[in-house]
């Protein structure tokens, strides 16, 4: 997709974070945009918000849709192809985490962390597969390095990431023989509000939002022979421990 203008994308969880950093340079690409949230109200105001931001024409519409269920992520992809006629990138972004040791994990925050970062993931391409199908399109997932690297407290995050990983590298050998193109990143820190974190001067030294964005971009435009699969992404210069 070297003309990525007049393209529609498909972001959930696009209201802060990656998935906005994301959103936002799409639409400097011109790219229409379709940002997810559990929360109609939030969703509509990210939409405003990034249309304001936005330096080209482009679209943004706010959906309410949970990833945990099949059906609301449905009717998400039905929504966008009734209000832009065409899906040709869908973002899976959305994302949470609960930490601690398994002494202490409860079975609800290891189904919501399965339910939401890898089931979402799931239902976001199966709910997406024949419309990026006709438009030749890319599926994105956004893994994590805690889908490679594991480390104590992180056992539900990581079996979530180390799913995702796995599951969309398979997704690119089923889907390659339909055209579609399909990519996982796995970002190390990223400067968002993951967590509780409230970005502040502090975190200038991890990955920006903008800087997802403009790798999400970078990735789409890439010549269309070449398939960048699983790239992984990190800070430059940690704070020394």
């Amino acid at each position: 997709m070297k003309d990525l203008k007049d393209k529609v994308a498909l972001i959930t969880g696009g209201t802060k974070g990656i998935g906005y950093g994301v959103a936002l340079s799409l639409m400097n690409e011109g790219v229409n945009v379709a940002i997810t949230s559990r929360d109609e109200a939030r969703a509509k105001e990210a939409a405003e918000s990034l249309e304001k931001a936005s330096k080209t024409s482009a679209k943004a519409l706010g959906v309410m849709a949970d990833v945990r269920t099949y059906e609301s992520q449905q009717k998400a992809v039905e929504h966008v192809l009734s209000k832009f006629g065409q899906l040709d990138i869908v973002v899976a972004n959305a994302g949470l985490g609960h930490f601690g040791s398994i002494e202490d994990l409860t079975p609800e925050q290891w189904q919501e962390t399965i339910d939401t970062n890898l089931s979402g993931v799931f239902y976001s391409i199966k709910s997406s597969v024949e419309a990026l199908k006709k438009s030749k399109g890319y599926f994105i997932s956004i893994s994590s390095l805690a889908g490679t690297n594991f480390f104590a407290g992180g056992s539900a995050y990581n079996a979530s990431k180390f799913g995702v990983t796995g599951f969309t590298q398979s997704v690119m050998l089923d889907l390659r023989q339909h055209n579609i193109k399909v990519s996982t990143i796995m970002p190390g820190s990223v400067a968002t509000h993951f967590n509780g974190n409230e970005p502040d001067n502090s975190d200038a030294w991890k990955i920006q939002i903008e800087d997802m964005g403009e790798l999400v971009v970078d990735i789409i435009k890439m010549n269309e022979r070449t398939l960048p699969s699983k790239i992984e992404v990190r800070p430059t210069m940690p704070p020394s421990k």
